[in-house]
């Protein structure tokens, strides 16, 4: 019956969420109940329903609210019911409990929404993955998975972000993510920055998804959209974004609109989650740590997955593969590469270990080369300085011996270890022994 009264006002069935609140509140269930059970913001929830008794009560001619509802649709059943009673057979499409049950031979109104007829039916689900990647061999990662789930299903993030240095997996940990939870939102998209979209761009791509995915008759804002429907949305790559040669975050020239698009998209009111992926983060998400927009920083394997990659390289484990480990910083991408060149060579990794310095394939340099062209100058200059240490600094020794002015070296080691080049514990600094290697070796070709 609502749902007839809706459509006779606005031309539009109940959605999802509409069809929830009149569930609930014919249950006695309370809007926070009822946004736990569909993954939305309460207040969310409340603005929807305020909005749906202003249309019901418009189409009645009388007050309905939260309150009334339930006493007032019986009413009018049963004035229905009585006015209709000598043709009884007419009316086996009123169920005042449910949904309205169409006759046998009645065509559903709405057919490209099966919903509408039958709520145990799954709501439709609009899933564009075609610029997700593949996913080949997936490497333990439970801890970072269940860290994800519980901020997009149970905390509600509405923007966050995997970090972490190239060959880390983050793309990979985000298409098993996107597996596992999928099913739980009307629209997921998967779109990739490299091609450097403007927001404008974006937005219209977006859009027109929602607009044909949905079969509706015009376009709705962006925002409308995430308000109206549960969605998940990945933006791969998000550090093409960002200008090469300068510190951490800094949107190319044509694109600093991204930098309110996000801070909307964490601050305004909606049911949905967009997740950045890159090497790292958009400034304004890095520097103010917030709960609403967490970032997940992937560091290495395990060591038992770690072992798995070599084994599937063709390269025998012994004694010495914790150290192989530990030295590769358990990063997927580099143990498969160094794995892989050992075992075309017919060496072992204690042989390799032997070796000073230590294996850096040509492909492992030109990987590396890859993030290494984003950092400024000083930063560069820094690194330098870092690898030329076999122990860690302290940041009063670094202050000491630099040739920079303190608040440039400051600024550069924070943009270091936000793009995960530097690795701290309290004051001290350091990089990893691979990345020492690197820079020396680059340093020394310069």
């Amino acid at each position: 019956m609502a749902d007839a009264l809706v459509f006779a006002k606005t031309g539009q069935y109940l959605d999802d969420l509409q069809k929830a609140i009149l569930r609930g509140t014919l249950q006695g269930e309370k809007y926070s109940k009822i946004a736990q059970e569909k993954h939305c913001n309460e207040s969310y929830v409340r603005d929807v329903g305020a909005k749906l008794w202003e249309t019901l009560s418009k189409e009645l001619g009388e007050k309905l609210t939260k309150s009334n509802f339930r006493s007032t649709m019986e009413r009018l059943q049963i004035s229905i019911v009585s006015h209709l009673e000598p043709h009884h057979n007419q009316i086996s499409n009123v169920n005042i409990c449910g949904e309205a049950r169409q006759p046998p031979d009645t065509p559903n109104p709405n057919p490209k929404n099966k919903e509408t007829s039958n709520p145990q039916q799954t709501p439709n689900l609009y899933h564009d993955l075609t610029e997700m990647p593949k996913l080949g061999n997936f490497y333990n990662r439970t801890g970072e998975l269940e860290s994800l789930k519980t901020s997009i299903l149970t905390e509600k993030a509405q923007l966050l972000t995997i970090t972490g240095m190239i060959g880390m997996g983050k793309t990979a940990v985000a298409i098993k993510l996107v597996e596992d939870v999928k099913h739980e939102f009307e629209y997921v998209i998967w779109r990739s920055l490299e091609t450097c979209p403007t927001v404008s761009q974006l937005q219209t791509n977006l859009t027109d998804f929602f607009t044909e995915a949905g079969n509706q008759t015009s376009p709705l804002p962006l925002m409308k959209s995430l308000q109206n429907h549960r969605c998940l949305i990945i933006l791969d790559d998000i550090h093409y974004l960002f200008r090469r040669g300068e510190l951490a975050g800094q949107y190319q020239p044509g694109y600093e609109d991204y930098r309110s698009f996000f801070k909307q998209i964490k601050e305004r009111s909606h049911q949905s989650c967009f997740l950045l992926i890159g090497w790292e983060a958009p400034r304004e998400i890095s520097q103010i740590k917030n709960p609403n927009t967490p970032n997940l920083i992937l560091i290495g394997l395990d060591t038992a997955s770690a072992h798995q990659i070599i084994a599937e390289q063709g390269l025998e484990s012994d004694e010495n593969c914790l150290g192989f480990i530990d030295y590769y910083q358990g990063n997927p991408l580099w143990l498969k590469t160094v794995a892989n060149f050992l075992a075309e060579l017919g060496l072992t990794v204690t042989e390799m270990l032997q070796s000073q310095p230590f294996l850096l394939p040509q492909y492992l340099q030109d990987i590396l080369e890859q993030p290494l062209a984003w950092l400024s100058e000083r930063e560069k200059q820094l690194l330098s300085l870092l690898a030329k240490e076999d122990e860690p600094l302290a940041l009063a020794k670094l202050l000491e011996i630099a040739r920079m002015p303190s608040s440039d070296l400051l600024d550069s080691l924070q943009s270091l270890y936000r793009r995960c080049w530097v690795e701290k514990t309290g004051h001290i600094y350091m990089i990893s022994p691979l990345l020492r290697q690197y820079i020396g070796l680059r340093n020394r070709l310069s």
